[in-house]
């Protein structure tokens, strides 16, 4: 839970204590610029959101008046992209996107997305918009099928990377654990989809290595414990304070909570990083508030660990565009 608090008056007039994050997620639960944009800026306006723990259902409001930054995570920003002028006028004009681009039509493990070559028009576009630095390429996750060989995988990637060529400056990836997670197994019941054995997350990385030579990238995994620095591969923080420092350095407040300071030679550094301890052990972000609910999600991923069930999902978008501008994305 967040321990930044703030008073908030609320809609019906009441005045309440709060959470008053300074880094919003939007969202890891959910894909909100591409189904609840709408949503998400009208509760900008409103000042505040309403988010439901998941293990309990309890309720609680998260004030936007300290925030500072918003990490968007979406596999179709389109809809977001066409807000953004309305975004910064409302004065949240510090934000970047984690946008997963991920081909795998063939094998209909996304039935939802968008065509590969309106995703790749959507990355450029917002890339020119924002800038290449503020759109972080994801390839994630990983899985290996009949079809799905290692050697597919990195097709896959050097082909879309080509098209997003100086649109982007960072490719992450992760390695899908299905059996982890009793969703994500759930889902993919049915499929031959499987997890990468040690040695082939080996042979994968020595094969990036290659790849991304040619792309000019760099490369990183997304909560992975395995060591592959000697093929050029980071461990990434995705909610990224480096990132924010390099990005954001002249807004003191963000800088002063993310323990940056500027030096001569290093220029802006992170002293104390704030990881995010509500996040896996392997996990590099630092600290945020996700705004975001499971089993919420259209895109029907096959692969989700967010979703239980396409039945939920679809009652529950159902609930959303019959009450689109709930304090909450679904209301209760």
């Amino acid at each position: 839970m967040s321990k930044e608090r703030a008073s908030l008056c609320i809609d019906s007039g009441e005045v309440i204590e709060a959470m008053a994050p300074v880094i919003i997620s939007a969202s890891r639960s959910t894909d909100i610029p591409a189904f609840y944009a709408d949503w998400f800026l009208e509760r900008l306006k409103a000042g505040y959101s309403v988010w439901v723990n998941p293990f309990n259902q309890e309720r609680y409001r998260v004030s936007f008046a300290d925030t500072r930054m918003i990490v968007f995570w979406s596999k179709n920003p389109k809809p977001m992209l066409e807000r953004l002028d309305e975004v910064e006028s409302l004065g949240f004009r510090q934000y970047y996107f984690q946008f997963t681009l991920n081909d795998y039509v063939a094998e209909g493990l996304e039935p939802n997305v968008p065509p590969v070559a309106e995703r790749i028009d959507t990355f450029r576009r917002l890339a020119r918009r924002i800038g290449k630095e503020r759109v972080v390429w994801r390839f994630d996750p990983l899985l290996l099928s009949g079809s799905l060989t290692v050697d597919v995988l990195l097709e896959k990637i050097a082909t879309i990377g080509h098209e997003l060529h100086g649109a982007t400056e960072k490719l992450v990836f992760s390695f899908a654990d299905i059996q982890a997670y009793r969703k994500v197994s759930k889902n993919l019941a049915g499929t031959n989809c499987r997890e990468f054995s040690s040695e082939e997350k080996i042979e994968f990385a020595k094969g990036l290595r290659d790849v991304s030579l040619s792309l000019g990238l760099e490369m990183a995994t997304c909560a992975e414990d395995i060591d592959l620095s000697e093929y050029g591969i980071k461990h990434n923080k995705c909610v990224d304070d480096d990132l924010m420092a390099r990005l954001f350095h002249d807004d003191a407040k963000l800088m002063d909570f993310i323990g940056a300071e500027y030096d001569m030679i290093d220029g802006w550094t992170i002293k104390k990083s704030k990881k995010d301890k509500g996040q896996r052990r392997a996990c590099g972000c630092i600290v945020s508030k996700d705004i975001g609910m499971y089993n919420t999600c259209p895109h029907l991923c096959k692969y989700c660990y967010a979703n239980s069930s396409d039945s939920v999902v679809q009652r529950n978008y159902s609930k959303h565009l019959q009450n689109l501008f709930s304090d909450s994305l679904i209301e209760q």
